[in-house]
């Protein structure tokens, strides 16, 4: 079986580093106090989490971006990045599907990710959302020591999310999220006498919005800034043993400014800073109660949190390197056509994920569809390049009468 076990933590490895930078390749032995003795440079130092696909961007209109997406205009898809801007909302009710192959490069032809989001207004103050994110890992042939098959299984992980956005004043709301992560890696299978099980875990979101119409330079704008505390919830283990592992707790920050130039065409700029609350892993793996469980893994969850702004062994230096940066502009033009760059940016000690994103929009009536396309600009493989990934958008609100873009 360990053949099989290796294929499959070579795909969460692949998917978790290129993707969301949060299953580390450990500590470098070729290391001394954090250097690399030949380079000078610091060492990688990746930070550690479980159920990364948390923190996979779903939709393509973000994924056009460079992944921003806590402060563009709300759609259905707020229901990852920041649910407080449902309460924003211009239209009742909407719909998003989104499907990403994944490491099609690699010729892997059933690992994937979907993702499926809705929200419905209350009342002109109150939305609710939901959403499923589902992530197959393929087909894996289990095997003994000896190469000798066993079962075959399809691990998978998925992540069920309600939320409650509420507006609080004309330009600022909050939103509510709590949601159920399950991870099916290897169930039924025993690795060193330990029994594999699916993991669990329930976990929480905060989020807020500030919105605001404005005039620049005589023209039409939009100021929106929004503020993101995700996936704040019990730690993940596959097995019965002590060893525990964080989900990705996040702290993101983002800004947009739309600019109406006329009643034909828009530019919106966004910037989105994130951050993960947990701790960063120390560089000997210390371990001073001698249990096989470093000590950074087993602070309670609150203490991660307030303790992963300060734990880096590089000191602000290497906390600084842990920030992760994306930027998007978004044209629009006559409220039916769109189009998209972005880029996106990680230090190369924190997983090194550095691309650039284009992406196309198009709506008609009720209907959206957007496409995103990744070009990566480091030696970090990503499970997106050459990939073109969908999203389908269905805006029943529009027969409302509205033609604004902006769910779109």
């Amino acid at each position: 079986m360990k053949g099989s076990i290796l294929k499959l933590m070579m795909i969460l490895g692949i998917c978790s580093l290129a993707m969301s930078s949060t299953y580390a390749q450990g500590v470098n032995f070729q290391c001394e106090d954090g250097f690399n003795p030949i380079t000078g440079e610091r060492c990688v130092n990746t930070i550690i989490t479980a159920v990364p696909f948390l923190r996979i961007v779903p939709d393509a209109r973000s994924g056009g971006m460079g992944d921003v997406g806590i402060a563009i205009s709300a759609d259905p898809n707020a229901m990852h990045f920041n649910a407080s801007k449902l309460a924003m909302v211009k239209k009742d009710f909407g719909i998003s599907a989104t499907y990403t192959p994944w490491l099609r490069a690699l010729g892997l032809q059933d690992v994937y990710l979907a993702y499926l989001s809705a929200y419905k207004q209350i009342d002109k103050l109150q939305t609710v959302g939901i959403g499923l994110r589902y992530f197959s890992l393929g087909t894996i042939q289990f095997t003994d020591e000896n190469g000798t098959p066993l079962n075959s299984d399809r691990p998978n992980e998925f992540e069920i999310k309600a939320a409650y956005a509420r507006k609080l004043s004309k330009y600022f709301s909050a939103g509510l999220g709590l949601k159920f992560v399950y991870s099916k890696l290897a169930s039924n299978q025993t690795v060193n006498g330990n029994e594999i099980t699916p993991g669990t875990s329930v976990a929480g979101d905060i989020s807020f919005t500030f919105d605001k119409p404005i005039k620049l330079g005589g023209k039409k704008a939009n100021y929106t800034l929004g503020v993101v505390f995700s996936n704040v919830g019990t730690k993940i283990s596959y097995t019965n043993s002590v060893n525990k592992d964080f989900i990705p707790t996040n702290l993101g920050i983002g800004q947009a400014l739309e600019f109406n130039f006329d009643d034909f065409n828009s530019l919106t700029l966004a910037v989105d800073i994130n951050k993960l609350l947990v701790p960063t892993p120390d560089e000997d793996l210390v371990d001073d109660n001698a249990d096989d469980v470093p000590d950074y893994k087993q602070v309670s969850i609150v203490s991660g949190i307030f303790k992963s702004f300060g734990d880096a062994p590089g000191g602000f230096s290497e906390e600084m390197n842990e920030l992760m940066y994306s930027i998007g502009l978004e044209y629009w033009y006559d409220k039916q056509f769109a189009v998209r760059i972005g880029h996106y940016n990680e230090h190369k000690t924190k997983g090194n994920r550095k691309f650039f994103t284009v992406g196309l929009g198009l709506k008609y009536s009720i209907f959206g569809l957007n496409f995103s396309y990744l070009v990566p600009t480091s030696s970090q493989r990503n499970p997106l390049d050459n990939t073109l990934r969908f999203s389908l958008l269905f805006d029943f609100g529009a027969f409302q009468g509205d033609e604004s873009p902006d769910d779109l």
